[in-house]
């Protein structure tokens, strides 16, 4: 039996939470640990010590008090304003590391915008954008942006000279549970990672560590693969973004490296009611549940449009934008009920080099500084609606789905030469199926 896990199409009046729905499968119980999950993705976390230890511990370093901060609507994020260090809605991070993939010794792994009382924040993150002209085959001239990242007024020290930078916006969380229900054979079966076949997309597997039993596992989560489980990927944001420990990391000061002796002596919130953490493994596993069972919004195909969007579709394909953003993954689930299902996320969770125009040079387990997993298309479409922005890829440089498509090199260069080769109605095809998505 095909089990649909879409939620039915919404009027526009509800669409800013059109992200929040629940996959319409839930049982009561699972529906109940989805609104207590729900409540606690929103927590507004404080600082130790307050008058219940359920809330406190944030910290002492911070980018966000709460996951909804990062993912607003859960939705995507978006980058800092340009040259404006003020800008507090932002959900930009920036990742530090050595090119050991050692954490920058002054400020550890993730730069630190924001501290509790009694603690300087690690300094302020300044962006600005260097113009990159594109000139299509028909004439038309596109203007893309280049981030330039710059870290100042750096409270604890200079950075290490080899330090590298790599700015991420936050993604969508919808449709999470389904890809970590993707079995890893089918994922691996895709990745050709000495090109076998000779089409020029080498994807491959980012084998990473699972902290809970030790072990190296296919990595599925992060702009670069970096995470095994939504479990592991949820507990390592709670940490460095918010600074809230728990059973999988459980040091009460967050990121704080040993140069930060005053974040670490202040009071955390480690308790021994909340596994000797801030948040107990309860907690992580109700979020996690929330995360898993986010729906995916159905497509939107108007009539009128139907042809258009047909024809953008057969570009897509004709482009071999298909054979990275894969459309479909088939299985079955729930073996006492041998449950098919079939899902659309248009990603095939394998690392591709895709050019130095997008390279961050920062390496994350496996994948190296030019590769990044393919993203889920799944509702990009409505990426406006819900979040009032169309920023796109790791660190949102792009304004528009052109924009991101001409960003693609490496292993894309000869999908994004075919696109500057169309007609400009036929990008518009292209740019609208993607919209239906």
């Amino acid at each position: 039996m095909l089990i649909a896990l879409l939620v039915a199409a919404l009027p526009l009046t509800v669409i800013g939470s059109t992200f929040s729905q629940p996959d319409s499968f839930l049982t009561t119980e699972q529906k109940m640990d989805f609104v207590l999950g729900k409540s606690l993705f929103e927590k507004l976390w404080v600082s130790s010590p307050s008058s219940t230890t359920a809330s406190d511990g944030l910290g002492p370093l911070y980018n966000a008090r709460s996951c909804l901060q990062c993912h607003p609507k859960n939705g995507r994020g978006r980058p800092t304003e340009a040259n404006n260090p003020a800008d507090v809605a932002a959900s930009m991070l920036v990742r530090l590391g050595l090119p050991s993939q050692a954490p920058e010794p002054n400020y550890g792994s993730q730069f630190q915008t924001r501290a509790v009382q009694g603690v300087l924040a690690e300094g302020v993150i300044q962006l600005a954008y260097t113009p990159v002209t594109v000139t299509l085959d028909d004439g038309e001239v596109v203007t893309l942006r280049k981030p330039n990242i710059t870290l100042t007024q750096l409270n604890y020290g200079p950075l290490h000279p080899d330090t590298q930078l790599s700015a991420r916006i936050a993604p969508a969380v919808i449709g999470l549970g389904l890809l970590e229900k993707i079995p890893e054979e089918q994922i691996i079966a895709r990745a050709d990672p000495e090109d076998t076949n000779n089409d020029g997309i080498s994807g491959r597997i980012n084998e990473v560590v699972d902290f809970k039993t030790g072990e190296k596992r296919l990595g599925r989560f992060g702009w670069k693969a970096g995470q095994p489980t939504l479990l592991q990927q949820n507990s390592i944001a709670l940490f460095t973004d918010i600074g809230i420990s728990s059973p999988m990391f459980t040091s009460g000061y967050g990121d704080c490296t040993p140069l930060q002796a005053r974040c670490r002596q202040l009071p955390n919130g480690n308790s021994a009611h909340m596994d000797n953490a801030e948040a107990s493994g309860q907690m992580v596993a109700l979020i996690t549940t929330y995360t898993q069972h986010l729906a995916v919004p159905k497509r939107r195909i108007p009539d009128v449009q139907k042809a258009n969007i047909d024809q953008g579709e057969a570009l897509f394909s004709q482009l071999g934008c298909q054979n990275c953003h894969t459309p479909n993954f088939s299985f079955t689930t729930d073996k006492a009920q041998r449950k098919a299902i079939s899902i659309q996320p248009y990603t095939d969770l394998l690392l591709h080099d895709l050019g130095e125009g997008l390279a961050d040079h920062r390496p994350e387990q496996g994948a190296n500084g030019r590769e990044w997993r393919t993203a889920p298309l799944w509702g990009i479409g409505l990426a406006g609606m819900i979040n009032d922005h169309r920023f796109f890829l790791h660190d949102g440089r792009a304004r528009t789905l052109q924009e991101a498509i001409l960003w693609h090199g490496g292993e894309a260069e000869q999908s994004t030469r075919a696109y500057r080769q169309l007609s400009k109605a036929q990008r518009q095809q292209l740019i609208q199926f993607l919209e239906s998505l």
